[in-house]
């Protein structure tokens, strides 16, 4: 059985409630970032082992450009049904809009989400255009400041791990037309007036990234991302952290491909969104994670060869094959 099928049958055991558990998810003050820069590499390695979730604080990305992005993001799930079906995610491309399509093998079921991907060498008309106007230049900044913050990190990630600095900075070159990093744009639907019934099913159901680092942006009041470390999974019953949105937090973690390339010394943990409790906010739920996702021609190879070398394009679209329900 191949590396992702593995992954896929692991995830097919997760699919329950499980329990609660606190825990501390680790936040990194990345000011001062050069100067800094081995200390800073210190902790995001020490977060990366042990939970494979940390949060950014000072990050750099201005929360006016954050609450701007966001904006345009609910504008755009605002757009009539039909003008967002203009823009198709193919199956295989991580490009376009979907409804309720993307199944997760812990659960059997479609997430209760739509979602818009921004891969910038596959977005041929793909950009809403004069349905909403000044879109393609917001989002393409906003690509390009999360990109900069994931090659900050990566780099760390680099010296740790024995690499040149800049190594994950060269395997994500926006410039390649083999670029494959995505933002998306994710709108979980409301869950006014739903039944008892419609509760105990999930936002997205449990799972881990296939990229090599997820950057996350939550609304504050629309909550339900959860965490449960692989670590803890493998010894029984799943026992699960809430990840709160709080005001100038960014939630990463880290994805398959960068566990893959460190040898598995990098964790790559489970986590899902949950349903929210009848006495909590029930509105819509927006989300905006920036997945670092090697380009196609990089090849993963760890500094140990723990694994034989693949390419980043067999790489995810094995995950997004495995990932996705047939159309």
């Amino acid at each position: 059985m191949t590396t992702d099928m593995k992954e896929v049958a692991r995830e097919r055991t997760y699919g329950g409630l499980g329990g609660t558990r606190e825990r501390s998810v680790p936040r990194i003050d990345m000011s001062d970032f050069e100067a800094r820069k081995a200390g800073i590499a210190d902790q995001l390695w020490a977060a990366a082992t042990e939970i494979g979730f940390f949060q950014l604080i000072n990050h750099g990305i201005p929360q006016s450009q954050i609450d701007e992005a966001f904006l345009l993001c609910e504008r755009f799930f605002d757009l009539p049904q039909e003008v967002k079906a203009g823009m198709p995610l193919i199956r295989g491309t991580n490009a376009g809009w979907e409804y309720m399509s993307q199944v997760r093998p812990s659960t059997g079921t479609a997430d209760r989400k739509e979602s818009y991907q921004i891969t910038l060498p596959r977005m041929k008309d793909l950009w809403p255009g004069e349905a909403l106007p000044g879109f393609k230049a917001i989002m393409l900044a906003f690509e390009r400041a999360n990109w900069a913050l994931g090659m900050k990190v990566l780099s760390c990630f680099a010296l740790k791990l024995g690499f040149a600095e800049d190594a994950f900075t060269d395997w994500h070159d926006p410039l390649s037309p083999e670029y494959q990093s995505t933002l998306r744009l994710l709108h979980y639907l409301p869950m006014e007036n739903a039944k008892p019934e419609d509760f105990s099913a999930w936002r997205a159901g449990a799972h881990t990234d296939f990229d090599c680092l997820t950057l996350l942006h939550q609304r504050p009041g629309q909550g339900g991302l959860q965490l449960c470390p692989g670590k803890d999974a493998a010894s029984g019953e799943l026992e699960w952290t809430d990840v709160e949105p709080a005001p100038g937090l960014i939630t990463c973690n880290i994805g398959d491909m960068l566990m893959r390339w460190s040898d598995d010394q990098l964790l790559s943990t489970l986590h899902r969104v949950r349903m929210p409790h009848p006495d909590e906010y029930l509105g819509p739920r927006y989300s905006m994670p920036f997945f670092c996702q090697a380009n196609r021609d990089a090849v993963i190879e760890g500094p140990g060869k723990l694994y034989d070398p693949i390419t980043a394009h067999d790489y995810l679209q094995q995950r997004i094959a495995a990932n996705f329900a047939k159309k």
